[in-house]
């Protein structure tokens, strides 16, 4: 059995929205006592600091696509430490190891957090528990956890009742970590636990009469009271998604200019490539071949018809470029295609060659790739895309691009929702503002170069706001040559502002390198340290994030920015930044505590 661990961050997506769904029936069908709290598992996910802790839903899903399973706990960020509320399979599935499956995913994910530990609540499998059938659930359940490394805290007054039933045990799973658990951790835990899940349940003088009961340093935990049994189930083939994924395509390397002072070269890929493969919350995933559609949809038809002709015309080791500019006007098209290139270009220092249509084209499905991932339920997708792209026009390539990658992801993704574009490379997006100028259902952002000094020199204008049904829906933050670290994250804030009034469901980042200190095409003095402080606050918008590679032409820059950047989405994408503490919590319903965390 193939097995696919997928997690879900909210209900904002129709992928997501249905795995949630199947959740709350498992969720039901599990625990018809608490049936009711499946209704608030949407606003867990999307209104995560609400309740003083973050929830994390990881799902199981079948071959076909179906959840057969999910984990879901609550990360307290002031311990580093998570609550397991809910484990639970699809009921009339038998053995396959799902609920182990599912846990161990949980753990490995904690450990690559840097978690301290993991708690969750059992009930006990001791002689005051009168029905025997729940007394040999419990019992299973304690096995369970045994024998994954958690252990029952022994020794304090968690455990005491608060009405005539037996009350739960706490366990901790220290997740391989080797010291023991203290004192002062442990008071810490058990008072976030009761504070946020049971404040309104118990009395604020029965929480430190439990906190205090922890008297042992090291705490006291028991060992196991009952030998593991040899399991004879078929052990599932796991893939447990990694938090981002990764698109390129080998094909990128086909447009190679070999002359000097070209700078937009292979050696980019490959150096950016090479700087994440470390990163152990990437992954590589396969490249999609999209159809023509998706680039009509964005560019003039008669623009992609010529650069496909043209480029198959050509030597690929004579490259032509454009020198002479005719006035844009249907009848005046030069009939030479290699002459014509002038009518579709806005510079002369971007070529054509035979490669460069195949070379554009796969960077199209590079980027479109990365968007279904999105689509799919992925937070974050990179789209290594080269050639880049922000640079070509509806009906214009130039600035070294050929198709608008991130405009064409973009489009596609606004078909389900609304789209907003961010391009932080240091010289404006003229393609991407041309192509949406006129939309309000894609909004473009852009912080760059003044084009008082930077390329393209025509676009990017801070009076430049759309036109017809996008007016307002285009913005520009056009920067000074001498602008400083902290001035740029100034204005980086404003946009993110910008973005965040406009509440899309999509969030299309078009990123250059060129923005740090050294690019030969740039001013900016950003360093690694300043990538990673954007990523940071880039991931404040918690939105399903494509990320698009546009410039930066000095490798060392790509190979520290880029990096930095990631590290930095990923520590507040998945630690969820701060919590913010509200003055009632949300308990449970039933009488007790509720010992939910069960296979």
């Amino acid at each position: 059995m193939i097995l696919r661990i997928h997690r879900v961050y909210s209900t904002a997506l129709p992928a997501d929205r249905d795995r949630v769904a199947q959740v709350q029936v498992i969720f039901r069908d599990n625990f018809a006592a608490v049936a009711t709290y499946a209704d608030k598992i949407p606003d867990l996910l999307n209104r995560p600091f609400e309740f003083g802790y973050r929830s994390v839903l990881f799902v199981s899903e079948n071959a076909s696509g179906s959840v057969t399973g999910f984990s879901l706990f609550l990360h307290l960020p002031e311990i580093n430490s998570s609550l397991l509320d809910f484990v639970a399979i699809r009921k009339g599935i038998r053995g396959g190891g799902l609920g182990g499956a599912l846990y161990s995913a949980t753990r490995e994910y904690l450990r690559e957090m840097g978690s301290r530990g993991l708690y969750m609540e059992v009930f006990p499998d001791s002689p005051l528990v009168k029905d025997p059938a729940v007394l040999a659930q419990n019992r299973r359940r304690i096995r369970f956890y045994e024998s994954h490394g958690a252990r029952i805290i022994t020794g304090t007054d968690f455990e005491t009742p608060i009405d005539e039933d037996p009350a739960a045990h706490l366990m901790f799973d220290s997740l391989g970590r080797e010291d023991p658990l203290r004192r002062a951790e442990a008071r810490a835990a058990f008072r976030l636990i009761l504070t946020r899940k049971y404040s309104k349940l118990v009395a604020p003088d029965y929480i430190e009469r439990v906190v205090e009961s922890v008297v042992d340093d090291p705490v006291r935990v028991l060992e196991p009271r009952r030998s593991k049994k040899t399991r004879t189930d078929a052990v599932p083939t796991v893939h447990a998604e990694k938090a981002f994924a990764l698109v390129s395509s080998p094909a990128h390397a086909l447009h190679h200019v070999r002359e000097q002072g070209y700078v937009e070269r292979p050696a980019r890929v490959d150096s950016l490539c090479e700087a994440l493969a470390p990163l152990p919350f990437f992954e590589s995933r396969p490249l999609v071949h999209f159809p023509d559609k998706h680039i009509k949809a964005v560019h003039a038809p008669d623009f992609v018809t010529y650069l496909h002709d043209v480029c198959l015309k050509l030597n690929s080791k004579r490259p032509v470029y454009p020198y002479v500019f005719p006035i844009r006007r249907p009848e005046k098209r030069p009939k030479d295609l290699a002459v014509r290139a002038g009518y579709y270009c806005i510079d002369t220092f971007t070529p054509l060659d035979r490669n460069a249509y195949d070379a554009a084209r796969a960077a199209v499905d590079t980027a479109l790739s990365a968007a279904r991932l999105v689509v799919d339920g992925r937070r974050v997708a990179y789209a290594i895309c080269r050639p880049p792209g922000h640079h070509a026009e509806r009906r214009a390539f130039g600035g070294f691009c050929y198709f608008n990658n991130a405009a064409i992801a973009a489009h596609y993704l606004s078909t389900l929702g609304r789209v907003a574009t961010l391009d932080i490379d240091y010289h404006h997006g003229n393609g991407t503002q041309d192509i949406f100028y006129q939309r309000a259902d894609v909004l473009t952002v852009s912080v760059h170069g003044h084009p008082n000094i930077a390329y393209p020199y025509f676009s990017g204008f801070a009076d430049e706001r759309g036109d017809g049904d996008g007016v307002g829906y285009n913005r520009n933050y056009p920067l000074s040559e001498t602008i400083t670290e902290v001035q740029y994250l100034a204005t980086f804030d404003r946009a993110l502002a910008t973005v965040r009034r406009y509440d899309p469901t999509f969030l299309v980042v078009s990123i250059g390198f060129d923005i740090m200190k050294g690019d030969p095409t740039g001013t900016f003095p950003l360093t690694a340290g300043s990538m990673r402080e954007i990523g940071r606050r880039l991931v404040s918008m918690a939105l399903p994030t494509l990320v698009v590679q546009e410039g930066g032409y000095r490798l060392n820059n790509l190979r520290s920015g880029a990096p930095a950047f990631f590290k930095g989405l990923y520590e507040c994408v998945e630690r969820g930044g701060p919590v913010h503490k509200t003055t009632q919590r949300r308990g449970r319903t039933s009488s007790h505590r509720w010992s939910s965390a069960s296979q």
